[in-house]
């Protein structure tokens, strides 16, 4: 089914919406990054031209356009102007690595690709340079930036924004629920890194059910200071522009840059992961700092603990989130008007229209009682698929249509989702499975821990042995026998921390979340030669 932009016009395609907007809009700014400001009207005009460029280029509806640059927004007119000829976003990190973004590129069929000329020390056009004979379908290296080289195929970004034909786009919009929007390569533990296909009903439906729990108005002022490249970064930028909001970009999250962005821009809304939240609070002049203009946000994309939550809340209303790029990201999120108990200790209920059931861990079957199980969701937010791998995209589904999540759960009698860890993270020790996240949350409840995680240490005996891997808060002093003591208060013995290591930080992804894997080799490491 396809229909025309006027007809679909308040469906949930994000072209229709990004016209509904500018016509309401069009003085209004879209998005601050600097100095520089762009408003819903100047981009409608730069994203028309640039979607022509494409066209003329030879990019069509259907084809793929890979995005490689930090938080800028380039990117955001690259994502809009995607939607305008129904062409696929597909988010890359600027920080990729050479094989993988080959990788990535030659499997999503790249018809163009955006990039800046240089960021962070790397100089794309050199990378580029041995690329592109390898990208028999690259039809256009757009480049942000003032250096070129000398290729065909090779355009500045800034001239596609003004030289192309303003009346571009897409003869027909395609049905929202079955034409993709972006494609969001995740780093598996094994194997190739799996495309994830998410429909623009997938991602704006998602983002504006996330919007309306949040209790998200007209004239909202967000930060986006996540990671583009990752769902949830992504989500937050989908989410400002289809509420009508102004995003305020931070290039990469500096935690005093952030404070000066929250203070002069008066943002509303902030979302992060809990590292992003604790880093704030340890700024030496955040107590000074007037961020009352703040209303609310979201904390997810890793466990964060029910004391970090309430200390979090003292200044900004966060809600806890839970989800996965395979979900659009959101699956459930706390409400302002949950039971406090519920709402620092549980990652909410699902969205509406969203289901979740837990599946049985020996017979698979699915239930919605209270026993432990693999979480698993089926909605209009679930993806359409694995980018060409039927057989991963079957694995990932149980037969009646949920999606299997990878993480422990259970669901208490009102609907909440109490998260136990991923399966795979599972310590086990002595025939006995320990969920890290459970562990974590008791020694996060000792005055000194800023941050712990937990993880398995291989061992002869055992199995696994226990590692807690902590975080001190600044200036606390404590020993790892104090710490498993105070462990024995809350926890069975078998889940009392074998060994416990001190760090100064955690080693972290590109969008923070804890490498366990890493800390679990430091640790295994400085096990072997001691």
């Amino acid at each position: 089914m396809t229909r025309t932009l006027r007809g679909i016009l308040g469906a949930h395609h994000l072209a229709s919406l990004f016209e509904e907007l500018v016509s309401r809009h069009p003085d209004r700014d879209l998005a601050v990054f600097g100095d520089r400001r762009l408003t819903f009207g100047q981009a409608h005009t730069r994203v028309n031209a640039l979607a022509g460029s494409f066209s003329d280029l030879g990019v069509a509806p259907g084809d793929r356009i890979a995005v490689q640059l930090p938080n800028w927004p380039e990117w955001i007119l690259t994502l809009l102007a995607a939607a305008r000829l129904d062409a696929t976003l597909v988010p890359l990190d600027p920080s990729q690595g050479f094989h993988d973004l080959q990788y990535q590129l030659r499997h999503s069929d790249a018809r163009a690709v955006v990039i800046p000329a240089a960021y962070a020390g790397v100089d794309y056009l050199e990378v580029f340079d041995e690329l592109l004979d390898r990208l028999p379908a690259l039809r256009c290296l757009a480049v942000v930036g003032e250096e070129l080289w000398t290729d065909d195929r090779i355009y500045r970004f800034d001239e596609l924004t003004r030289k192309g034909r303003a009346s571009a786009h897409a003869a027909h919009l395609g049905d929202p629920a079955e034409t993709p929007l972006a494609v969001f390569y995740t780093s598996g533990t094994t194997g190739k890194p799996k495309g994830v296909v998410l429909s623009h009903r997938n991602i704006i439906d998602n983002a504006m059910q996330t919007g309306r729990a949040l209790g998200m108005g007209d004239g909202e002022r967000v930060l986006a200071a996540l990671p583009f490249f990752h769902s949830f970064g992504a989500s937050v930028v989908v989410g400002a522009v289809v509420h009508g909001a102004t995003v305020v970009l931070q290039e990469r999250f500096e935690a005093a840059a952030a404070l000066d962005l929250l203070e002069r821009e008066r943002v509303t809304f902030l979302h992060g992961v809990p590292t992003m939240f604790q880093l704030l609070m340890r700024e030496p002049t955040f107590p000074s700092r007037d961020v009352s203009a703040l209303r609310g946000g979201v904390v997810g994309g890793s466990p964060v603990s029910a004391d970090l939550v309430r200390r979090i809340r003292a200044w900004c209303n966060v809600e806890i989130a839970y989800g996965l790029t395979e979900t659009g990201p959101t699956v459930s999120l706390t409400r302002p008007d949950d039971p406090e108990q519920k709402r620092s200790s549980t990652v909410g209920r699902p969205l509406p229209d969203v289901v979740v059931r837990v599946a049985d861990m020996t017979s698979g079957a699915l239930h919605d009682g209270e026993a432990v199980g693999e979480l698993a969701v089926t909605g209009p937010n679930v993806m359409l698929g694995y980018l060409r791998m039927p057989g991963e995209t079957k694995k990932a589904f149980t037969p009646d249509g949920f999606l299997l999540t990878g993480d422990l759960a259970s669901l208490d009698e009102d609907g909440f989702i109490h998260l136990l860890g991923r399966r795979t993270e599972l310590v086990f020790r002595g025939g006995h499975g320990v969920s890290p996240r459970e562990v974590e949350d008791i020694l996060q409840l000792h005055q000194g821990v800023g941050d712990a995680c937990v993880v398995g240490i291989p061992h002869e005996v055992l199995g696994e042995l226990i590692c807690a891997c902590i975080l001190p808060i600044e200036g606390a002093v404590m020993t790892a026998d104090e710490l498993k003591d105070f462990s024995r208060e809350y926890l069975a013995d078998h889940k009392i921390p074998d060994l416990v290591r001190f760090f100064d930080a955690f080693p972290t992804s590109g969008e923070g979340t804890v490498q366990r894997q890493e800390l679990a080799q430091i640790v295994s490491l400085e096990l072997s030669t001691t």
